[in-house]
């Protein structure tokens, strides 16, 4: 049986994830002030579609998310990018993959971009190189995402990247003080 092959956070920090636009790094605890910002930023727009964003407090709260990122991807349990702007360096948000289970080769795809960076294209442009990095790099076999049935931008990014449809899961989200049904899609290495 073939598992997950992850690859340390410090080769892929000398060689990182690249795209036209984008450079994609592993999530480091220097990165914590910076998410900070980007989070409080976008508070209003983050908020309505992603229950953990009322967790990110103050500076200490993203730094303490910072760490936890760099401590999932070493012990093998998620794989978080850092997106930032190649031009300027600019961190734009987070690209990565949840919940990984190595017997079954399998992964959840999970993004979010700070306002200024919404309708360019990077979102899509971020999540494809993460897929192609979990299918091709890490040996993953099924990448699972979900969003909100309503969150019509995150749904065209999932339909722009080929995933297919599985279903509605029904009230699967208590976030922002209601409950979200999340429409279910899935992409296999076979697809």
């Amino acid at each position: 049986m073939t598992l997950l092959s992850i690859p340390s956070r410090a080769e892929v920090q000398k060689r990182p994830v690249e795209t036209e636009r984008l450079l994609l790094l592993p999530v480091d605890p220097a990165d914590g002030h910076e998410l900070w910002f980007a989070v409080n930023g976008s508070r209003a727009t983050l908020q309505r579609w992603l229950p953990w964003v009322q967790y990110h407090t103050d500076p200490v709260a993203s730094g303490r998310f910072a760490e936890a990122c760099a401590a999932d991807w070493d012990q093998g349990r998620a794989v978080r990018f850092v997106i930032r702007e190649r031009s300027t360096g600019t961190l734009l948000g987070i690209v990565g993959l949840e919940q990984c289970v190595h017997l079954h080769r399998s992964c959840e795809l999970g993004y979010w971009l700070r306002n200024e960076a919404h309708g360019r294209g990077l979102m899509t442009e971020a999540a494809r190189a993460c897929v192609d990095f979990a299918l091709r790099r890490l040996g993953v076999h099924r990448v699972r995402v979900a969003a909100a049935t309503d969150n019509h931008p995150s749904l065209r990014v999932i339909g722009r990247l080929g995933f297919r449809f599985e279903g509605i899961a029904r009230q699967a989200e208590w976030c922002d003080a209601r409950w979200l049904d999340h429409a279910v899609f899935a992409m296999l290495s076979s697809d």
